[in-house]
């Protein structure tokens, strides 16, 4: 069957009353928890994470799906506001964002914002419908060596990931690496590092540490901060005029080129394109004068790109099992408890389950426009919920989701551990994400390596002989200089804007 017919079939499961409720729910659970100071895409996936795990593979991916990118479009709610970016990737929304909303027009920058997102949402999903698949296919010649150069590929988006010291970035995903060979060996099943205490001889779980390193850790620092509610003045209406409409048209479309363009590249951050995105349109504004004093453009081509790159990250975290972002690592971790492998067979063995899920991306992102509109004047009042209302509900989710996957308090002890580990790594600037991704994809990395040279009797030549392996790794290569020169691009035009250096791999 084609992808259209895969797709139809798709939206048959996906249209159904239980998938339907999921995509609502999450996608109204993302656009809170996106506009909420101190909570993000990233740590609203950890927190809800296992509470999932009651569901279906299905259910679990589409409701954590639409958390994504109504986190993802909750973000520009603050940002147009309360000149608060939630993540990196809001920093140029801000720039024009705010100032219409002094002028008396956060509305109508809010509409734009909502529909830039629908139209870039919409682009990256069909841009997904019919690259993923190819991608897919072609992967399907892979053997041990292929899986490992992937392997290799996955982590070079370590670079992006590592916030502003790759060293860093480094060193963290080495212990990352090291926390996931505590337990049993996956090619051999012989213990390792348990030290003899049986709490350990199953290894650490993967949901523990992501709670600790996301959740807890963002109480600890709501708490530190003592984070408060702000109020916010009269936004007026949220439908843009047809005069922002014309403006904002071209802006959306190229705004969704780019970041789809952009985020097909493993590792590429909404941070990046989203800069990239502004930059471009000031430039071939025939008015630059007025970006950064309220032109509409400004809002529109951020927004736009922010959600195509979003859209466009599924492409290789389904067919290579690549997240490019925080919020896909943990997805990534999501689609691996429910026993799924992204990567080159999930088209193969899981057909049904990916096209199921993209179907209900197209009604998410419908969903994502028919709710925020009306009730943005509501999400406006949400912002001012105070943080110590918000705290103890995250730490008792913590906790019962720590608890509830194995039924073991020892997980939620590591829980507690990593949430003050992860304070400390934040409070120091030291990059979590490549713990994470490291912690995952280590095994798969080990197996893949011990299985090719098993294969080549122990020639390591097996990896530069074989075509699609040499390709992959020469691909690593090239993808790792790219990244860096993005990386130095996009923190030169962070500070100019905000004036100090941030982590721009949120």
């Amino acid at each position: 069957m084609d992808a259209v017919g895969m797709l139809i079939s798709g939206f048959t499961e996906a249209l159904t009353p239980i998938n339907l409720m999921m995509a609502v729910i999450g996608v109204l659970v993302g656009t809170l928890v996106g506009m909420l100071p101190g909570l993000g895409p990233t740590s609203a996936i950890a927190i809800l994470l296992p509470l999932t795990t009651v569901l279906g593979p299905v259910e679990g991916i589409i409701m954590l799906a639409g958390i994504y990118y109504g986190a993802m479009y909750g973000g520009s709610t603050t940002a147009i506001l309360l000149n608060i970016p939630g993540e990196v990737s809001s920093v140029p929304t801000c720039l024009d964002g705010y100032p219409l909303a002094k002028q008396g027009r956060g509305g109508p920058a809010l509409g734009i914002a909502a529909i830039s997102s629908f139209v870039a949402g919409v682009l990256g999903v069909i841009g997904l419908v019919f690259f993923a698949p190819i991608l897919a296919n072609q992967a399907l010649k892979f053997g041990p060596p292929e899986y490992f150069a992937l392997m290799i590929l996955a982590l070079t988006v370590i670079i992006n990931l590592a916030g502003n010291s790759i060293i860093k970035g480094l060193i963290m995903g080495l212990f990352g690496y090291m926390l996931s060979m505590v337990g049993m060996g996956p090619t051999g099943g012989q213990p390792r590092f348990d030290f003899g205490i049986d709490a350990l001889s199953a290894g650490f779980d993967m949901i523990s540490i992501i709670i600790g390193l996301f959740a807890i850790t963002e109480v600890i620092k709501g708490m530190e901060e003592k984070q408060t509610a702000i109020s916010v003045g009269k936004i007026g209406s949220v439908y843009p005029s047809k005069s922002d409409l014309r403006k904002s048209s071209k802006a959306m479309i190229r705004g969704g080129f780019i970041g789809f363009i952009m985020g097909i590249l493993p590792g590429c951050s909404t941070a990046v394109t989203t800069f990239l995105s502004y930059d471009i349109e000031k430039k071939m504004s025939k008015n630059p004068e007025k970006f950064g004093k309220g032109a509409i453009e400004g809002v529109a081509a951020p927004e736009a790109a922010n959600n195509a790159t979003s859209s466009a990250g599924f492409i290789p975290l389904f067919a290579l099992g690549i997240p490019s972002s925080p919020p896909l690592a943990i997805l990534l971790a999501g689609l691996m408890i429910y026993g799924l492998q992204p990567g080159p067979v999930l088209f193969e063995q899981s057909g049904s389950f990916v096209w199921t899920v993209i179907a209900s991306m197209f009604i998410g992102n419908i969903m994502l426009l028919a709710l925020n509109l009306p009730l943005v004047g509501l999400w406006a009042k949400l912002t001012q919920i105070p943080y110590g209302v918000i705290a103890p509900i995250i730490l008792i989710l913590s906790f019962i989701g720590a608890y509830t996957v194995r039924n073991n308090l020892f997980d939620v002890f590591v829980a507690l551990i990593f949430g003050v580990l992860g304070y400390f790594l934040h409070k120091y600037r030291w990059p979590v994400v490549p713990l994470i991704l490291c912690f995952i994809l280590g095994p798969m990395l080990e197996q893949s390596f011990v299985q090719s040279l098993s294969m080549s009797k122990g020639e390591f030549s097996i990896f530069i002989d074989r075509p699609i392996s040499l390709t992959i790794l020469l691909a690593s290569l090239v993808l790792f200089v790219i990244s860096i020169i993005l990386i130095k691009r996009t923190k030169t035009r962070v500070k100019e804007v905000v004036g100090t250096d941030l982590d721009i791999s949120e």
